[in-house]
């Protein structure tokens, strides 16, 4: 009899305790953090504070920093067009000299004689085409000899032009106002067309040239300017783009751009390295945003907005940047309200306050 007390006592305490789980069980499940909660964590979405701005059009401007070469105004190697031998040089290695000075002088002294002889021919040929024409007009000679005298005269008249042409390639002139480099000939030497005189240029004004990667094309234009330094003296020059290449260059993706600057004084040379600041100015209604508010993600560049209480995230396309603010292409508009602080802490959908509202 006591031991039926016994099991029936022990089969009312073991259903007890399973209504008993049955009842608590549920309860410890609803209080479980979800997977990647943080133990405790409420299942409502906590509300973030953040700092917020309303974008605005507005004029952005930033600088950019690459490297340029000095190049001549105009530049040219003095080469004599004929073969000869210098009788003369008429100038001072490093000197400034006008256009058209003469510079050098070979000997022409042979043509000089065919020039000569062929001006006692023209005389000859003119009083003969003279007496010819007379006889011809009175009807006593032919037309076809004095159509011979008169080829007679043009030809030597053509041979005379031609031997002026050559004596005048004895003569090596300036093309135009610059400076003379070191020659390389002396009086007494033989020279021809390959041979190099001496190196001549015009460095006033002189140019410079450098180059942009594409992304910043749209915003250098002909007449705007252009700081530029040398390392040797750190002393900053102004210059001027004036020339601008039609093409990208395939290799490098980078326009090349020619900008002029004034060199009155000769301080600035020819070939020398500088560095080129160039100020990018955007359009006077770019859209520019402070730099923290753009993020990173596999996508792209993104912004987050603030929209109906709440974040939302917005794949933007950005352009030129300073240390403060980027300047936004694509993807938001004017009247927008961005978030600018508390980034880190946003998700997609996250609810939002706004502490700060700048406009």
């Amino acid at each position: 009899m006591d031991k039926k007390k016994s099991v029936k006592f022990i089969a009312i305490i073991g259903i007890a305790l399973l209504i008993i789980l049955l009842l608590v069980i549920p309860k410890l499940k609803e209080d479980e953090p979800a997977p990647g909660e943080v133990a405790g964590a409420r299942k409502i979405n906590p509300v973030v504070t953040v700092n917020a701005m309303v974008v605005r059009p507005a004029k952005l401007t930033s600088l950019f920093l690459t490297s340029g070469s000095l190049i001549s105004n105009e530049e040219t190697e003095l080469r004599s067009e004929i073969t000869g031998r210098v009788t003369e040089i008429n100038f001072v290695e490093g000197s400034f000299v006008k256009k058209g000075t003469l510079l050098v002088k070979l000997n022409d002294a042979e043509l000089q004689a065919q020039y000569t002889k062929n001006k006692l021919k023209k005389e000859l040929a003119e009083d003969r085409e003279y007496r010819e024409r007379m006889l011809y007009e009175r009807n006593a000679s032919t037309k076809e000899i004095y159509d011979v005298a008169v080829n007679e005269l043009n030809s030597i008249k053509a041979e005379m032009e031609f031997i002026q042409a050559q004596i005048v390639k004895t003569e090596i002139r300036a093309p135009f106002d610059g400076r003379v480099g070191l020659r390389n000939i002396s009086v007494g030497s033989y020279i021809s067309p390959t041979t190099v005189i001496a190196t001549f240029q015009d460095s006033d004004p002189i140019k410079l040239d450098f180059s942009v990667p594409q992304k910043y094309k749209e915003y250098v234009r002909k007449g705007m300017n252009v700081r530029f330094k040398t390392p040797s003296s750190g002393r900053t020059y102004n210059a001027s783009v004036y020339a601008i290449e039609p093409r990208i260059d395939a290799n490098s993706r980078t326009l090349r751009v020619r900008a002029v600057s004034p060199n009155t004084g000769g301080e600035l040379v020819a070939g020398g390295f500088v560095e080129v600041e160039i100020s990018l100015s955007g359009l006077d209604r770019s859209l520019a945003v402070p730099t923290q508010s753009v993020t990173q993600d596999i996508k792209g560049e993104k912004i987050f907005i603030y929209k109906g209480g709440k974040a939302v995230p917005i794949q933007v396309k950005t352009g030129i940047r300073t240390d403060t603010e980027i300047q936004i292409i694509s993807g938001i508009g004017e009247g927008d309200t961005i978030i600018t602080s508390g980034i880190i802490q946003l998700r997609p959908g996250a609810r939002v306050k706004i502490a700060e509202l700048k406009h």
